[in-house]
């Protein structure tokens, strides 16, 4: 099987997770700066099967899109133009920073580091892949 790959976009930076080769466990994989996004997806690609990309749908709490979405719709065009062959879903994030935030505070790790926002993010990517995974599996 391939992995299936999960981003958690931001306008700086964005986190990323992905699944084990069975598709059974989501971890976190990297932060890049988003500039070079598509650079490090087409490198990952050529280097493992990847199945599909799930891309976090930031969702005020009414339900509109966040501010983020129109960055996050140019790049979707971009990732397929770029990568054709791998087909994309969306997955709600709502709360998944919060959520992030509160694991690693849990996970008993110094401020300091769960001030680190480039880890965060990753973490919000693997949440954002672990919810993708659940409910395909539900």
């Amino acid at each position: 099987m391939a992995r299936i790959l999960a981003l958690d976009y931001g306008v700086k930076r964005t986190g990323i997770a992905v699944t084990d080769p069975l598709q059974l466990i989501a971890s976190g994989l990297a932060t890049v700066p988003t500039q070079e996004l598509l650079a490090f997806l087409e490198d990952y690609v050529r280097r493992e099967a990847v199945e599909r990309i799930v891309v976090g749908d930031p969702r005020q709490m009414d339900g509109s899109p966040s501010e983020v979405e129109g960055a996050i719709g140019k790049f979707l065009k971009a990732l397929h133009n770029q990568l054709p062959e791998i087909p994309v879903s969306r997955q709600d994030e709502r709360f998944t920073s919060r959520m992030a935030a509160q694991s690693l505070l849990e996970g008993g790790m110094k401020k300091k580091k769960r001030q680190e926002k480039a880890l965060l993010d990753e973490v919000s990517a693997t949440l954002i892949l672990q919810s993708f995974l659940s409910s395909r599996n539900a």
